[in-house]
């Protein structure tokens, strides 16, 4: 029962595969909570299946399996167009809108400047802002400035820095570009009028739980100075996939709902008037982030209500005996480096 409650607080972030195999379907769409301006909204969550992220066919990232969403070629304007037309009749006039394609939205081997357009444009005067990640090598300003001329709200610009530490961001993420290379593309972003926003990655393989929390803190320290928002995304376990590997193995456990609590509340102090939040993909299971099960469901609610409301400092603290294993966990874990 309650990893039930876990499952019904976590829906939203955690959405059904969508429809396989036709080019002239998009993966996915929902609705899910969001804030904007610091107003409680709904948003509209689309995900085009295209030809996905090309480093994922070079090497890949060690937690992303997103590559099993994609065509595996180029998606034609048609079909992109036939996709947006499904994905509109679902759309229902949320102010916010997020447009993922499992890669860079920005990248024309995965979406073509001319459907780019299209796509923003058919939310242009009917959402306030519009979203989409990208890679920094392909923020560039001939690429953005006709995406900002076709909305008439706010273009929000997101990308996947994970860490702020090269080392890590390089052989444990296995991430193609540099940390300096992320915030020089966050900073043009914002030259440009647009809107930065940084996924930074809590717990990369081969971290300890106390690690995962420093990295993420310090990353957060780094990098508010160049995003509007940063999301800390607890890393969930995808199919065929490094990340999948270890915990088959025995050897990696997501992180707990702790540790992404207090990522949260540590690094809010050091998050100066860049957005801070968190919406857990998989929360309270045992492939996403969680606690025992017991407390999951009050954790992750007080996680998305700060979030929303950008309040890190909860009015009563959030106890459960899984807590004293969790801090346990983290006392032992320097003697495991030492064996």
């Amino acid at each position: 029962m309650p990893e039930s409650v876990a499952r019904t607080v976590a829906r939203e972030r955690r959405p059904s595969p969508g429809t396989a195999g036709s080019p002239d379907w998009y993966v996915n769409a929902w609705s899910e909570a969001e804030a904007l301006h610091g107003e409680r909204v709904r948003a509209f969550v689309l995900i085009l299946r295209t030809r996905g992220c090309y480093w994922a066919d070079l090497k890949g990232c060690s937690m992303c399996g997103y590559s099993r969403d994609t065509l595996g070629r180029s998606a034609t304007p048609e079909e992109l167009e036939r996709q947006l037309e499904r994905a509109l009749r679902k759309y229902a006039g949320e102010p916010y809108v997020k447009v993922y394609t499992s890669g860079s939205f920005l990248d024309e081997r995965e979406v073509d400047p001319g459907s780019r357009q299209k796509i923003v444009g058919a939310f242009s005067g009917r959402a306030r802002r519009f979203l989409f990640e990208t890679l920094p090598e392909f923020v560039t300003e001939e690429r953005v400035r006709p995406l900002l001329d076709s909305f008439s709200g706010e273009i929000e610009v997101a990308q996947g820095l994970e860490s702020t530490q090269p080392e890590i961001l390089a052989r444990f993420v296995n991430k193609v570009s540099t940390p300096t290379e992320y915030l020089e593309a966050a900073d043009r972003v914002r030259s440009y009028g647009a809107l930065p926003k940084g996924y930074l990655l809590l717990k990369p393989p081969y971290l300890t739980e106390t690690e995962a929390i420093a990295d993420t803190v310090e990353s957060i320290r780094l990098a508010a100075g160049h995003f509007d928002a940063l999301s800390v995304n607890p890393v969930h376990i995808q199919g065929g996939t490094v990340v999948e590997r270890l915990f088959r193995a025995g050897r990696y456990r997501p992180p707990w709902l702790w540790s992404l609590l207090e990522t949260l509340q540590v690094g809010a102090a050091h998050a100066g008037n860049t957005r801070l939040v968190s919406f857990p993909t998989a929360g309270g299971v045992a492939r996403g982030p969680h606690n025992c099960g017991r407390c999951d469901a009050k954790v992750l609610e007080a996680i998305e209500g700060a979030s929303l409301d950008q309040r890190f400092s909860l009015p009563e603290p959030l106890e459960c005996d899984c807590k004293s294993a969790w801090m346990s966990q983290r006392e032992l874990e320097p003697l495991g480096a030492e064996v």
